[in-house]
């Protein structure tokens, strides 16, 4: 894929009721095994098999709400959305269901002090994440690794904070000429570029313990329902970016179709998990 080649160089993401309506390597060798007659243990038989997610994911497994109240008591920008606090607890207005799924730890490539990819459509990231026996994850998913059970606005709480995730950067306007330009594309995106490493900001975690779900990059979604009546396609944004945006576990973008790429935009891949 020539976008997954910019890694370094591979949307604009915009009381809640939500979900929100949409808007315009290598394998490793085998672990040598000592050779023994003492008897094992039970204890030692279960160390041994295998977890429920592939290495690099980590298992969400809970209650999940689809649809959630928020209340803002503390506006920073009303009109665009971004809350600075809301008031505990949220509201669940739908039906409860249980959720067991993996989730990569980190934006792709999934490495911990890597940076997330960027500039990488939907169809992109689906086959990235299909290349490595994963798939991307669904809206609810995403939001679900995002919240945990308490369905937290952000990942970290109630109450917006720029110091645990890399959000509410100064926004700097592009030169969209520039992203129809392949000479142009790299050194514009390096322009715009505020993405952190992975795992850089250890307080931007998830009660589950997935990291740098709001801010850094925006990052491609599965959305199960879509109405190309409405211009709504399958392909959804979730997270927001760096940028001075929403930002949090809920919102959910509809209005860039699948082949759409951007400076800003990323994605992580999600599994289901074996049984136990």
């Amino acid at each position: 894929m020539r976008v997954l080649a910019l890694v370094g160089v591979v949307a604009l993401a915009g009381c809640d009721r939500e979900r929100e309506a949409p808007r315009p390597a290598p394998s490793r060798p085998a672990p040598s095994v000592v050779a023994s007659t003492a008897p094992r243990d039970a204890a030692a038989d279960v160390s041994l098999r295998p977890g429920p997610c592939p290495d690099g994911m980590v298992l969400i497994s809970g209650a999940y709400c689809p649809y959630v109240g928020h209340r803002c008591v503390d506006w920073i920008d009303e009109k665009r959305d971004r809350c600075r606090r809301y008031a505990p607890p949220a509201l669940c207005e739908g039906r409860i269901r249980n959720e067991r799924f993996c989730i990569d730890r980190y934006e792709y490539p999934n490495e911990a002090g890597a940076l997330p990819v960027v500039m990488v459509s939907f169809i992109e990231a689906r086959d990235a994440c299909q290349t490595e026996g994963k798939r991307l994850c669904t809206e609810d998913e995403w939001t679900f690794a995002c919240e945990g059970e308490e369905r937290l606005p952000y990942p970290y709480g109630y109450e917006r904070d720029a110091t645990a995730c890399n959000i509410d950067r100064p926004h700097i306007l592009p030169d969209f000429e520039a992203f129809s330009d392949d000479w142009k594309i790299a050194p514009e995106v390096a322009r715009l570029d505020k993405r952190v490493a992975s795992g850089a900001m250890p307080r931007c975690v998830s009660p589950f313990g997935v990291h740098d779900m709001t801010g850094n990059v925006d990052e491609w979604t599965l959305n199960e329902m879509p109405n190309r009546d409405a211009g709504v396609d399958i392909s959804s944004l979730k997270g927001g970016y760096f940028g001075p945006i929403r930002a949090r576990c809920r919102p959910a973008t509809h209005s860039h179709n699948r082949w759409f790429r951007f400076y800003q935009v990323g994605f992580r891949c999600c599994a289901s998990a074996k049984a136990d």
